[in-house]
């Protein structure tokens, strides 16, 4: 389905997976970067038997419009539309920037709040562990080649950290050039005295990253850690670990994410 767009731009795909009793509670779901979101949430599918889940492609990903460049601040907007008169929000990675700020300028719209692995790390910089990565990733994305194919984008971002290299669709090299030309997320630097003023759910998902890639751990899984452990504290939600789980916890462990969202959602 599309949603009605915010003036002047072109309507937003929105995938619903809704097999629940009518009425049933709403959740909005925002993907990560080079991903779109019936690949990100799949995982997910089994909660559209109790909610009715909501799949954004934000814009540049999936089946939504062409975007110049791909900034979490506009998809904060697209989102703060999507949620109408009430929802659940969540999101992963990137995405987890975007439902910050829609949440903070609609808290009262939204019904609960779940971040997954959450990568605006400027915003935990006070941790040293973050600034230290934040310096690794600046230094590492500062000589990326504009004119770099999308395969070999992909290639540079998977293969030195022992991650496969998925099948090369035109979907998902779509997505890698949108990504390509995002708004860097990790130097987003949002305000959390809203969210922490919020007094909605709030729940901060995050692996263990044990059984990653030593090198990929090192490179951001440690600050990603930390910037979980440091948002859920300032916002006041509650943080939940998933042991044996890297970036993706609600992939790599679903049934175990499953469950938080379960009792998240049904409140």
């Amino acid at each position: 389905m599309t949603h009605d767009s915010l003036q002047g731009r072109e309507p937003l795909h929105v995938t619903v997976w809704d097999e629940a009793t009518p009425g049933a509670p709403r959740a909005v779901l925002v993907h990560g970067t080079m991903s779109w979101g019936t690949e990100c949430f799949a995982e997910q599918r089994p909660l559209a038997r109790r909610f009715r889940l909501e799949l954004v492609d934000r814009r540049g990903f999936g089946d939504s419009p062409d975007i110049a460049r791909s900034d979490y601040t506009v998809d904060a907007e697209d989102i703060g539309q999507l949620l109408g008169s009430g929802a659940h929000l969540a999101g992963h990675s990137y995405g987890a920037a975007a439902v910050m700020l829609a949440a903070s300028a609609r808290p009262e719209a939204v019904r609960s709040l779940t971040l997954i692995d959450p990568s605006p790390l400027r915003t935990a910089a006070a941790h040293p562990t973050v600034v230290a990565a934040l310096e690794r990733i600046r230094a590492s994305f500062a000589d990326i080649d504009e004119e770099l194919s999308p395969e070999d984008h992909l290639r540079r971002s998977t293969e030195p950290y022992g991650l496969p290299l998925p099948e090369l669709t035109p979907r998902l090299l779509r997505a890698v050039r949108s990504a390509m030309r995002e708004r860097p997320v990790w130097d987003a630097e949002l305000p959390l005295g809203p969210l922490a003023a919020a007094t909605m759910p709030k729940t901060v998902i995050n692996g263990t990253w044990e059984t990653v890639h030593p090198d990929y751990r090192d490179f951001t899984g440690t600050a990603l850690m930390a910037c979980g452990e440091y948002l859920a504290a300032a916002i006041g939600a509650r943080h939940v670990r998933v042991s044996g789980a890297g970036h993706a916890p609600h992939q790599d462990r679903p049934e175990e994410v499953n469950a938080v969202l379960t009792r998240l959602w049904q409140g």
